[in-house]
């Protein structure tokens, strides 16, 4: 995709980083460390366990993103199509990016985190996205991703007979989407992002990176709209240097 000629925020607050501290008992910061992929011990929305290994890589062109590609807050998460917190969590992330995605202000990334042991198709619905990215750009990504949770139930795994019907509605060519899959073009992408997610801490799904100038925190798991708004708004404050320590209290603050 094509980043933004925006320019991002050249400093960020000293205070961003007792903020981060202040966000509730769901938010960590990251640490550094290293873990084979291979390992993976995966649960659905484990909130309770949060072992931080190190950085995302950086945001790049092959990352699908709404919102501006510079802006000073960015937020990426590592999700499955077929965990039912994720379908949750995802229309969490879509009222965030309405709200406070118009200014420029947040970024959103959306890098794939198949859960395979609790989600067989959830790898090949991944490389179906990425398919249907690589095709058709940054917006059938979204469209393609928008249809995979609206269209399933809660509880319910993806029809993926569906998917190249998905694939068209998101505005690309049947034959290419088929192409693309036949071929097993982005599986090693999957691949790369599951591992790109394992060693940023993801344990489970949703996994979501905060990340502001150089410091990172941490949302684990489907936390609610209000949560998720009030870590954002916080951080806004202390980008605009508004922010009062002195007026916050433990109620003001999202809570886990």
């Amino acid at each position: 995709m094509e980043p933004s000629t925006e320019e991002t925020s050249p400093a960020i607050p000293i205070a961003i980083v007792s903020g981060f501290a202040m966000i509730a008992l769901a938010i960590f910061f990251t640490s550094q460390g290293d873990r084979n992929v291979d390992s993976i011990v995966a649960q659905e929305n484990s909130a309770e366990e949060t072992q931080q290994e190190g950085k995302p890589r950086p945001i790049d062109a092959t990352d699908y993103i709404r919102g501006n590609p510079n802006a000073p807050i960015l937020i990426v998460e590592y999700s499955d199509y077929d965990c039912p917190f994720c379908k949750q969590y995802h229309e969490t992330m879509n009222k965030v990016i309405d709200e406070f995605g118009i200014s420029g202000r947040v970024a959103w990334t959306y890098r794939q985190f198949p859960l395979s042991q609790l989600h067989p198709n959830s790898p090949k619905i991944s490389e179906a996205a990425l398919c249907v990215g690589d095709i058709g750009g940054n917006d059938a990504f979204w469209s393609f991703t928008d249809l995979i949770f609206e269209s399933r139930n809660f509880d319910e795994p993806t029809n993926v007979t569906k998917l190249p019907q998905y694939a068209e509605t998101a505005g690309i060519e049947r034959s290419d989407y088929i192409t693309c899959m036949e071929e097993g073009r982005m599986k090693e992408s999957v691949l790369a992002s599951i591992e790109d997610g394992f060693n940023s801490g993801a344990r489970g799904a949703p996994y979501t990176v905060l990340m502001v100038g150089d410091q990172e925190a941490i949302i684990s798991g489907a936390q609610p709209y209000d949560f998720v708004k009030g870590v954002v708004e916080n951080l806004i404050e202390q980008l605009d240097g508004t922010f009062d320590p002195a007026t916050e209290t433990p109620s003001d603050l999202p809570a886990s």
